[in-house]
């Protein structure tokens, strides 16, 4: 049975986490504006800012990463099909295919697969992410697999690597905690 996540306020919504060692923290606010979510996220340990675009059913339509300029160091869409293309129009087909944009340096990308797979507790899903690396700014097509164990707990695999963990979410399907990343503050 599908366990429903509660709907955001429609007023927006801002959640906070620290990472395990307590060296950095994130504060990503969630806003609805033209019928989908617009996530603002500051990472202070990696020192970068990030927008991410989301449908009202949370497919990323675009992802803006700032390191140090005005302007953003790079910028990704999609056209929900699975293809994507850079700011210049040039398209990626490294990356055609994923289905979700994965910032490792943050728990809330976590949340969007979680949203979006709606899966039974029990049952799990394989999926190809696009992950930014916020140093080099390179993004590359990743397998990973999510897994609903428990109402708010789901299993995260990097595929790729063979890197797995347990996650805690809270009644939105954020990351609550991430072990040995990130707990919310």
């Amino acid at each position: 049975m599908t366990t429903p996540l509660t709907a955001f306020p429609a007023d927006g919504y801002t959640a906070r986490w620290q990472t395990w060692d307590g060296d950095g923290d994130e504060t990503v606010t969630l806003r609805w504006e033209n019928e989908g979510w617009t996530a603002l996220g500051e990472v202070t340990r990696e020192r970068v800012s990030y927008v991410l675009r989301l449908t009202a059913t949370w497919q990323v339509t675009q992802f803006l990463l700032f390191r140090d300029q005005d302007e953003p160091d790079l910028w990704l869409g999609t056209d929900g099909a699975g293809r994507w293309g850079e700011v210049n129009g040039a398209h990626r087909p490294d990356l055609d295919g994923c289905s979700v944009l994965d910032l490792g340096c943050t728990p809330f990308t976590n949340t969007l697969p979680i949203r979006r797979l709606t899966l039974d507790v029990g049952d799990g899903a394989d999926i190809t992410a696009a992950v930014v690396d916020v140093e080099t700014l390179g993004v590359a097509p990743v397998k990973q697999r999510y897994e609903h164990l428990a109402p708010q707990r789901w299993r995260y695999s990097n595929l790729d690597s063979g890197f797995s963990t347990e996650i805690a979410v809270d009644e939105y399907g954020l990351v609550h905690d991430y072990p040995e990343e990130f707990r919310r503050v």
